[in-house]
């Protein structure tokens, strides 16, 4: 069995006890959240008892103390549990918590992610628009000064986590005249924030047990100590820095799946009969299964050195998105060799292989489309 080069016996040890989390905490609840459209609150509690949430943020900011290896081990487990799942940790510990450690001031780590990593707060991050989606330059939602305070105008969508988050990290601009150097991201803490709205838990046709929201802003007024690193025009820069891990994070969700397609596959066709022989029997099902597994191997292979280069520093902006269009395209393909060889069932919203089909699709989409990771592999092929 193929195992990282950086696993080691305290990240096994982590392993199997999120495994057992999970098959306790989270799988009998996943179809219940699916319905529901959200992940249980509290469950957001029990994830921070258990030490899920921000395993890579400094003990003195109230997280594990870890690094990216141990991430890539709670990723890993949770898709690997069901294929599926509602449970948007990766906003919340990956991409929301490295901004707060890496750009904001002291006081700004010390509020809010000791309690980010107990789950008392849960959190969002607002980039795209109605009108502005990869060319985040065109965003039009606005923050201008007015005496001691912002006022914040505009609109998002799409944001995962938007219904129960309790502290969102906005995309606006401070300076509309400006393109990237016009950029803030701003920290809204939304308990009592008059003017701000949370529209309809958006309609998906996958991942229906993540909440994704419409997000409205009308003269919300938001103090400048919640300006990330308290410096304007830092966000576009902030944003850019942190692509490659979010879109890693995308990539070892792709490879999880897939190797759990390529399992409960190999399990349904070893079982179910056609022409007096089991699906598996027949050697069209084995080979279209070991093409199936050749292609998670690779990717789990891919991701694994890119998650080395990342510990190390060395993940560049072309890897990232080599890694985000390749494993996201082969999850799709996966996934869907696999409900073919399901027949009829794989087609019926009980059997997971239909879930893991609906939820793949929208992987190509965010992080950054995947025509547009490969305009960023193109310009670096002359550098």
């Amino acid at each position: 069995m193929y195992r990282p080069r950086w696993m080691n016996e305290e990240l096994g040890i982590l392993s199997d006890h999120v495994a057992r989390f999970y098959a306790a905490e989270m799988v009998p609840n996943e179809e219940r959240w699916r319905e529901q459209g959200h992940v249980d609150r509290e469950f957001w509690r029990k994830a921070g008892e258990a030490g899920i949430l921000c395993a890579s943020i400094p003990e003195e900011y109230g997280g594990a103390g870890g690094n990216f290896y141990h991430e890539a081990v709670l990723l890993t487990e949770q898709y690997r549990a069901t294929g599926v799942s509602g449970f948007s940790n990766s906003i919340h510990s990956q991409i929301v918590a490295h901004y707060i450690l890496n750009y904001g001031t002291e006081d700004q780590k010390r509020r809010w992610l000791p309690k980010m990593a107990t789950g008392e707060l849960v959190t969002a991050i607002a980039m795209t628009e109605p009108g502005a989606g990869s060319d985040l330059q065109s965003i039009r939602t606005n923050a201008r000064m007015d005496g001691n305070s912002y006022v914040l105008n505009g609109s998002k969508m799409f944001i995962t986590n938007g219904q129960l988050a309790d502290l969102i990290v906005v995309v606006c601009k401070t300076d509309t005249e400006a393109r990237a150097r016009g950029i803030s991201l701003l920290l809204l803490e939304t308990e009592g924030a008059e003017g701000f709205r949370r529209g309809r838990n958006l309609e998906k046709i996958g991942q229906h047990g993540s909440d994704t929201s419409e997000l409205f802003f009308d003269d919300v007024r938001v103090s400048p100590d919640n300006l990330l690193g308290g410096v304007e025009g830092q966000g576009f820069y902030q944003l850019m820095q942190q692509l490659p891990q979010e879109r890693l994070v995308i990539g070892i969700r792709a490879a999880a799946v897939m190797e759990r397609a390529v399992e409960d596959t190999i399990a349904y066709t070893s079982q179910r009969e056609a022409f007096g022989k089991t699906l598996f029997d027949l050697q069209n099902t084995r080979f279209k299964l070991a093409e199936a597994k050749t292609t998670a191997h690779i990717a789990r292979v891919f991701i694994d050195d890119c998650i080395e280069r990342l510990v190390a520093g060395e993940l560049d902006v072309a890897t990232a998105a080599m890694l985000k269009w390749w494993s996201t395209q082969m999850q799709c393909d996966v996934v869907d060799e696999c409900l073919q060889l399901h027949g009829g069932y794989g087609y019926m919203k009980e059997f997971g292989i239909a879930q893991m089909y609906a939820d793949a699709r929208v992987q190509k989409i965010y992080g950054g489309a995947n025509e547009i990771m490969k305009e960023l592999i193109a310009r670096s092929l002359t550098e």
